[in-house]
């Protein structure tokens, strides 16, 4: 008889986490844990073409065979571009800092 695999599914929207606990045969696929959570039917934004998908944190296909006690992450889109976010931080870090060093200068006088 073939081994099960204790698999857990996660989904993390804003406001709450889903985690749904599957035992699957060996040799499964991350795609079949998926589709045996039942999370794709319950949260119809997750697509398969579109979403990315993770083995503990680790970027991975729906192809990706999986092990005993994997955790499947399921990836939400980003709304903000990370690299788009840290030139608008720096860029404002410069303002403040030149403001900043003003405040210094005129105190010293």
């Amino acid at each position: 008889m073939a081994e099960m695999l204790n698999i857990e599914v996660c989904y993390a929207m804003a406001n709450k986490q889903e985690l749904v606990r599957v035992s699957l045969p060996e040799g499964a696929l991350l795609q079949q844990a998926l589709e045996a959570s039942g999370l794709l039917a319950k949260y119809p934004e997750i697509d398969l073409k579109k979403n990315k998908f993770g083995i503990w944190n680790k970027l991975s296909k729906p192809e990706s065979v999986l092990r005993d006690k994997d955790r499947v992450e399921i990836y939400r889109a980003l709304i903000a571009d990370p690299k788009e976010v840290r030139k608008q931080r720096a860029a404002e870090g410069k303002v403040m800092k030149k403001g900043a060093g003003d405040t210094d200068a005129s105190a010293e006088a």
